[in-house]
């Protein structure tokens, strides 16, 4: 519970401004050149902000806030994370009985950000065992999607987000804990990369990364590497494979990351600032046989993705306040706990619902609330703190209808918490 509601957003930026005078004023005496670079390294360092501190919680409730959503998605009654044996461990889509790239990167990318290393170890070593493809066009690459009791591969073929996590942890946990340990995670991370470079259509399989247009595809192979899917945009990444790969190909990563926020101004739209689960790459949204174009599930990481990227580079800070105004404008418009989580893009309820569960509905999801919150630390509105405030006193618990998923809404959940209090940063070396 909070104790002082009073709104306090304008914390950070004031310690920011502080600590950058500090500095600045310390570089004075050094010599003019150690003077431009500390300038220079002063204006690009992240500014990690604590909205839940802002908003009158204490540091105490926030820690253990983070605590409880840890320990039920990886430790509780209702975990989706599991260990085999000494070394291995993987994270499960429950309700789908299986264990896909998507949770097992999340997963490390949990791990390497709260320094749990045994349990980011058993993932990736999971991961290697039982997804990494070791031989064919495929080599490198990982099935997307693996029954965890048979070990059987329910579809060989990559969803390039699973890479696009793979290599970014890997590269984090390289600059937190060295590669002496037992994993030299660089060089895990350089094997993927050096293999999508080595995918020439071969098999009908390509790079990650569609080349020609400089964007993540669908999925590395067939008819999905020409179009895309807005919430695998994460340009922040781009950035940390351009400082940390050092594969030969950071001018390109530095390209790719610019063409992502570009891409987002398109794939987002003008007024509400919903998008499509899928897009071509000019941003117009791409429906499927299986599926309709709206928003709904994948599209929620959209938020969290482009408040990630304003916090650690802020290189479109402009667009990206006013997609979050815009954004949480439209939910608070439609009832701040009622707006649900599928809409078309200009915010009517769409024909098609794409069931989650047993029953067919829209409901007001804890996935989407929390990464609705997360978009507070782009919106400068002074009244975005509502959402901080929802996704607080949200419980990670079955809805009324008895669903529950633990796996996406509580990866969400805890993701969204890391945001808010300040602890998803950038990993740099130790050195």
């Amino acid at each position: 519970m909070a104790i002082n509601k009073k709104f306090k957003s304008n914390c950070c930026n004031s310690v920011g401004i502080l600590m950058l005078i500090c500095m600045l004023t310390v570089s004075g005496l050094a010599t003019s050149q150690n003077k431009k670079n500390t300038e220079k390294s002063v204006i690009k360092a992240p500014q990690y902000c604590n909205l839940f501190k802002d908003a009158g919680y204490s540091q105490s409730d926030i820690n253990k806030k983070l605590a409880k959503a840890y320990y039920d998605v990886f430790e509780g009654p209702n975990k989706v994370y599991f260990e085999e044996g000494d070394s291995l461990g993987y994270v499960s889509d429950i309700k789908n009985n299986d264990a896909r790239t998507e949770g097992m990167s999340y997963g490390m990318m949990v791990a390497v950000q709260l320094d749990k290393k045994e349990v980011f170890d058993r993932l990736w070593r999971w991961s290697v065992k039982y997804m990494q493809h070791q031989d064919g066009p495929r080599e490198g690459y990982f099935a997307w999607s693996v029954n965890p009791q048979t070990k059987k591969q329910n579809s060989a073929g990559s969803a390039s987000d699973g890479e696009l996590y793979f290599v970014t942890s890997l590269l984090f946990a390289s600059n937190k804990w060295g590669n002496g340990t037992g994993i030299h995670y660089y060089n895990e991370a350089r094997r993927i990369l050096d293999a999508m470079w080595k995918k020439d259509g071969t098999g009908n399989i390509y790079n990650i990364i569609n080349t020609e247009h400089k964007q993540i595809s669908f999925v590395p192979e067939g008819n999905g590497y020409n179009w895309t899917d807005p919430s695998y945009h994460v340009p922040a990444f781009y950035e940390i494979w351009a400082l940390y790969a050092k594969d030969g190909h950071e001018q390109f990563y530095k390209e790719c990351a610019e063409v992502s926020r570009n891409f987002l101004h398109k794939a987002c739209h003008p007024i509400t600032g919903l998008n499509a689960d899928y897009t071509e790459f000019n941003g117009e949204p791409h429906s499927t046989p299986w599926m309709p174009a709206a928003f709904r599930y994948d599209s929620w990481r959209v938020p969290m993705n482009i408040a990630m990227d304003y916090t650690w580079y802020g290189k479109d800070k402009k667009w990206q306040e006013d997609y979050a105004k815009r954004f949480q404008d439209f939910l608070r418009s439609k009832g701040l706990d009622n707006y649900v989580d599928q809409y078309n893009l200009d915010g009517s309820t769409p024909d098609f619902i794409l069931q989650a569960g047993p029953v067919k509905k829209l409901r007001h999801s804890i996935g989407l609330v929390a990464t609705a919150a997360a978009a507070s630390l782009v919106n400068k509105d002074k009244g975005n703190m509502d959402f901080v405030d929802a996704v607080w006193n949200a419980k990670l618990e079955p809805y009324d209808d008895g669903y529950f998923d633990p796996y996406f809404d509580g990866l969400m959940y805890l993701f969204s918490l890391m945001h808010l209090s300040g602890k998803y940063q950038i990993i740099t070396p130790k050195s």
